[in-house]
């Protein structure tokens, strides 16, 4: 189901497993500026990153897991290409859900941003609610933290109820 590119959390727990073996043999030294305390510091942020993206994923089936029988609705979904920066310092998309039935729908849908490689930095699941049939409705996908870089963003899964 998820997508985590060919590096994803298998690098970043690779690279913070890296580092600290890089850094065991440089422990003992107490200056902020020397190379253990970077490697530390290094080691640190990618396991911080690691479990924020892995609470981020676990929130994301969370919120499906409330649209019981949801219906495959990615056809329903467009996502601007085009990911901005907000004043908090977030990345965001515009999704725009087209409802394609002949009732009112609610719509969940998952947005992945990613690096310019294609890994996995962040995922949220957006809800649309109360779209009438034959309607368009917007909404911001906004992602749970700061995020560097180009940063792009997908639709990994969308359904509607």
């Amino acid at each position: 189901m998820q997508r985590h590119g060919r590096h994803g959390i298998r690098g970043l727990i690779l690279a913070a497993a890296a580092t600290t073996a890089l850094a065991a043999p440089l422990t003992g030294c107490s200056d902020d500026n020397t190379p253990a305390s970077t490697a530390s510091k290094a080691a640190s942020a990618a396991s911080a990153a690691g479990e924020a993206l892995a609470s981020a994923t676990a929130e994301a089936g969370r919120k499906f897991d409330q649209f019981k029988n949801g219906v495959n609705a990615k056809g329903d979904v467009n996502l601007d290409s085009h990911v901005t920066t907000d004043s908090s310092g977030r990345s965001t998309a515009k999704v725009t859900v087209t409802n394609s039935a002949s009732s009112e729908k609610s719509y969940a849908v998952q947005v992945d941003f990613r690096d310019k490689d294609g890994n996995l930095l962040d995922t949220v699941v957006v809800t649309v609610s109360d779209v009438a049939a034959g309607a368009s409705k917007d909404a911001t996908a906004r992602s749970t933290r700061t995020l560097s870089g180009d940063v792009t963003a997908d639709v990994a899964r969308a359904v509607r109820n």
